[in-house]
């Protein structure tokens, strides 16, 4: 099984603010760059998963006639982190005590008071496992957060190891950025 794990566009939101379960746009420009890099580099007719945030949607929705793909599969389980009310904030805003907090608790802390990183590393895991079932290659348009769960439920971990790994490695996951996930099948 081999997994295709595709970041969005920029979205339209100033730099330095909080952003995680936000719906936000992309601006048509970045959307295109993306999408003719992506449709000159991603393999034809497989099945495109999308989170539901437009983010998203707006590039699957586009990509899947581009590679002869179906229409996409929307999944709220591959959705971003809900900052909760830290969403739309500039991180400078954010008192330093609520950052030092989710510091010295990375896996259960609930920035914002919305999601954990262990609250969305157990959907992320519900998803792969779903995934890993159906035994198909597939094309995945998601966030950083949800590609670096993705990449450490691939190796193994339960959704505690997933967590802690993906929220103590900053990620160098750029919009548009592709990252594949190749599983062994029996006899390799």
């Amino acid at each position: 099984m081999r997994l295709i794990l595709v970041r969005h566009p920029q979205p339209l939101v100033a730099t330095g603010v909080c952003y995680g379960r936000s719906d936000l746009a992309v601006s048509e420009d970045q959307l295109a760059r993306t999408l003719t890099a992506l449709s000159a580099a991603l393999p034809h007719g497989l099945p495109v998963y999308s989170s539901p945030l437009q983010r998203c949607t707006r590039l699957a929705a586009e990509l899947a006639p581009l590679l002869q793909s179906p229409a996409p599969l929307l999944d709220a389980r591959i959705a971003e982190i809900d900052f909760g009310d830290w969403e739309m904030r500039a991180w400078d805003d954010i008192p330093r005590a609520d950052i030092d907090a989710w510091a010295a608790d990375l896996v259960n802390y609930h920035p914002g008071g919305g999601e954990s990183v262990l609250q969305m590393a157990g959907r992320i895991a519900a998803f792969y496992a779903d995934l890993q079932r159906q035994q198909r290659d597939a094309i995945i348009i998601c966030h950083a957060g949800a590609m670096r769960l993705l990449s450490a439920c691939h190796t193994g971990l339960a959704p505690a190891g997933m967590a802690l790994q993906a929220a103590r490695h900053p990620h160098q996951i750029g919009y548009g950025a592709t990252l594949i996930l190749q599983s062994q099948t029996a006899g390799q």
